[in-house]
Formats: C-alpha cells, sequence, structure tokens
C-alpha cells in the first residue's frame, strides 16, 4: 500500500497561520493561478507559509499547474467553506478513513499511528509528526456533518387523475375547443323561406358539437 497509498506526502511545518491563511483565500479573488506571489499578497510570505500551496493541491483545491478548480471556487463560498474543506480532507487522506470513517475524530498521536501503519515505515518519525499535526489542524476548521447545499428542485405536480382528463371544459357558444385550441365554426345556409329549416340546423349543430 506504500507507494499508492491514498495519504499527501506533503504537511506543514507549523500551523500557526493556517487558519489566517484559509480565511484570506475565502475573502480574496480567485488567482489564475496560486502561485508563492499571489500568497504574498495575502500577507503570507514566509517558507513555512509556502507549504500550504502543496496541500491545496492535495485538497484538490488547485491543479497540477496550480490553477484553482471547482473545488477551490465552492470554497470561496463561506456559507459551504467548511463543508467543502471537509469533502477535500476525505479525498486526500482516503486510506485513512477506510480504515477509520471517524478519522476526524481521532487525537493526533492516534492520527500518527495510523500513517505510520498505512506508510509502512516510509517516513521517519519526524515527518509523521508534522503529517498528523497537520490533518488533526485541518480537520478542526471542517464540518464532517453537514452536506453540501442542493440545489431547490421544482415542485412536483400532482398527476392529474385519469378521470378529469375527460373533462373538457365546455366551449362558449359558436365555438369548439380541443386540447386547448379554439375552432370558429362557420355554416353555410340553404336558400330557403322556411324558419324551421334553420331551426333544424341550429339544433342539431348544438347537439352534436356542443
Amino acid at each position: 500500500m506504500g507507494a499508492d497509498m491514498a495519504i499527501p506526502k506533503v504537511y506543514l511545518t507549523t500551523v500557526k497561520n493556517l487558519t489566517a491563511i484559509l480565511d484570506a483565500i475565502k475573502s480574496a479573488q480567485a488567482p489564475t493561478q496560486f502561485s508563492t506571489r499571489f500568497l504574498e499578497s495575502l500577507g503570507f510570505s514566509s517558507t513555512n507559509d509556502r507549504l500550504v500551496i502543496g496541500i491545496l493541491q492535495a485538497l484538490g483545491f488547485l491543479d497540477a499547474g496550480r490553477k484553482p478548480t471547482e473545488r477551490y471556487f465552492r470554497f470561496l463560498d463561506q456559507t459551504q467553506s467548511e463543508i467543502v474543506l471537509a469533502e477535500g480532507i476525505r479525498d486526500a487522506y482516503a486510506d485513512l478513513f477506510q480504515v477509520n470513517k471517524n478519522a476526524n475524530a481521532l487525537s493526533k498521536a492516534e492520527v500518527v499511528n495510523k500513517f505510520k501503519t498505512l506508510s509502512q515505515g516510509q517516513y521517519s518519525e519526524s515527518v509523521l509528526d508534522k503529517m498528523g499535526m497537520t490533518f488533526v489542524e485541518l480537520a478542526k476548521r471542517a464540518d464532517f456533518k453537514s452536506k453540501p447545499a442542493t440545489p431547490v428542485s421544482e415542485p412536483e405536480v400532482p398527476p392529474v387523475p385519469e378521470d378529469e382528463k375527460t373533462k373538457l371544459p365546455l366551449p362558449p357558444a359558436g365555438r369548439i375547443a380541443l386540447g386547448g385550441l379554439h375552432y370558429n365554426i362557420q355554416l353555410i345556409l340553404p336558400e330557403s323561406r322556411d324558419p324551421k329549416v334553420y331551426d333544424a340546423l341550429f339544433r342539431s349543430l348544438r347537439e352534436h358539437l356542443f
């Protein structure tokens, strides 16, 4: 599992500015590329702070070219930031969560021991300690309980009962309505002086069409 384990090979040497960096990222416009210069523009210029770039890549916030990803942009929504961060942590530390689905609640010592087992002795105690520290501090700032907000779905329209589908409103006199379409009926009347002929025609029209 060592070479392909889903545990970031990056870590912070100090986490004192982690919260401030994450808050600054949320408050700033996303850069075209997340460079050390951009990080400096946020007020973080130390070599220790620069290590956060590797963390952001591991979390899926930046791609291999350090360009912000879709996850980075979702993180900028401050109502979703902590939830998105938890999503990134779960992906970055997939093997750890496979071992313990509540890995975010583990203590630093417990995390270090898990990393030691998962890495199969690849890292020194010092490195494992920093990896454990980084994970625990990230987890503290994430929301693992809430779910991402979903778009509001359109309200469902109740189906029309079969017996109701055949009930069409009666059209006004002299007009027929079919499927929402209205048709005007024009009659060419025969020449006749007998009014009974016209009465019979209109009576038949009403009976058969309306």
